[in-house]
Order: C-alpha cells, then sequence, then structure tokens
C-alpha cells in the first residue's frame, strides 16, 4: 500500500488554495464568455495562442469553441495560432520566433475579433508582438497569465492573472478559466436564442 508523499498532498493543498483565490475573478471569465458570444454570433473570430502548456490550453479553448462545451450548437470561429505547424516553422525561420502568432495575427485578425493570449510568466516575445499586432489591427486582447505584474497584462487590453505559486498551479486554473468562459459564452447564446 502507498503512503500519499508531501509532494503529491502539498500539489492538491496548493491548487486549493490558489483556485479559492481565482474564484474571485469568475466575473471576468463571465464578461469574456458573452463579449465571445457577440462577436462570434456576430460572424467573428477568436484567435487564441500559447507556448508549451499554454498552447495546450488555447488549443482547449479554440476545440471547445469550434466544437462544443458541453450542448451541441453550432461552431463558431476559433483559431490556435501555434496549431498551424507549417505557418509556424516558416514564420520563426523567415522572421524569427518573436514574429510567429504576430504575422498571423495580421493575416486572419480583423477589427472586432477577440485574441486571447495565454502565458503564465506573462513576459513571452512572441506573446506581446502578438498583442501589438492585435490592438494595431483593432482586436480585443485578452491576457491569461501566471501572478501579475507582468508586461502582457500591461500590453492586453484585459488582463486574468492567476496568483499560483507554481507553473503547474497556473496552467490547471487557466484551464478553469477557459472552462468558465466556455460556460458563460455557451449560456449568453443559449439566452440569445430565448
Amino acid at each position: 500500500m502507498s503512503v500519499e508523499t508531501p509532494a503529491v498532498v502539498g500539489h492538491c493543498d496548493e491548487l486549493l488554495v490558489a483556485l479559492g483565490q481565482f474564484r474571485g475573478s469568475a466575473h471576468v471569465t463571465q464578461r469574456w464568455g458573452e463579449w465571445l458570444a457577440a462577436v462570434l454570433g456576430g460572424g467573428g473570430r477568436l484567435l487564441a495562442a500559447g507556448n508549451g502548456g499554454s498552447a495546450a490550453q488555447a488549443q482547449h479553448l479554440t476545440a471547445e469553441i469550434v466544437g462544443r462545451y458541453r450542448d451541441d450548437r453550432p461552431p463558431f470561429s476559433a483559431i490556435a495560432l501555434h496549431a498551424d505547424t507549417s505557418s509556424t516553422t516558416a514564420i520563426a525561420n523567415d522572421y524569427g520566433v518573436d514574429e510567429v502568432f504576430a504575422r498571423q495575427v495580421r493575416a486572419h485578425g480583423r477589427r472586432g475579433d477577440v485574441l486571447m493570449l495565454l502565458s503564465t510568466s506573462g513576459a513571452s516575445a512572441n506573446l506581446l508582438s502578438a498583442a501589438d499586432a492585435g490592438r494595431a489591427a483593432g482586436m480585443r486582447v485578452w491576457a491569461l497569465t501566471g501572478p501579475a505584474p507582468n508586461p502582457l497584462s500591461a500590453g492586453s487590453d484585459e488582463a486574468l492573472c492567476v496568483a499560483g505559486a507554481s507553473t503547474a498551479t497556473v496552467q490547471e486554473l487557466h484551464l478553469v478559466a477557459v472552462h468558465m468562459v466556455c460556460a458563460a459564452f455557451d449560456a449568453a447564446l443559449e439566452r440569445g436564442r430565448r
């Protein structure tokens, strides 16, 4: 029989503390979901990007929007910028890593669209460049980051900064935020259909 190690239990304890603090940010995810419903319901699109684990979270978000979160509904336009490996590697090769997302934002983003950038550090140069490109295109730029202050939250229209003691906890709360945004998105769509 195995015995729980302090590292395992400590991880749960750290997550519980951070989740308790994060719960106070529910109004932000509610607002974002409602805003997305209006934008995407009007024919706009969501662009999302991140690096590493944050890329996985960004892609999870776009999959929920294009597919579905809980209940069946029409698909909406959402693109995970890092998922196009041919474009990503070509841009990195020809223009440098800092332009990987910014160039795609300039190609795909339109005034009124939403750009969501996920970063545990809030300091990734390629995401900062993407935020600049999004604002220049007239997009609404949201950042989902780790602890504030950080450059990405400062360079976005609105940021949800997660106070987590570790990268793992921040990423786990980013997934919670993604699901909360999706729940608010679906609820807003449902209200609009009534």
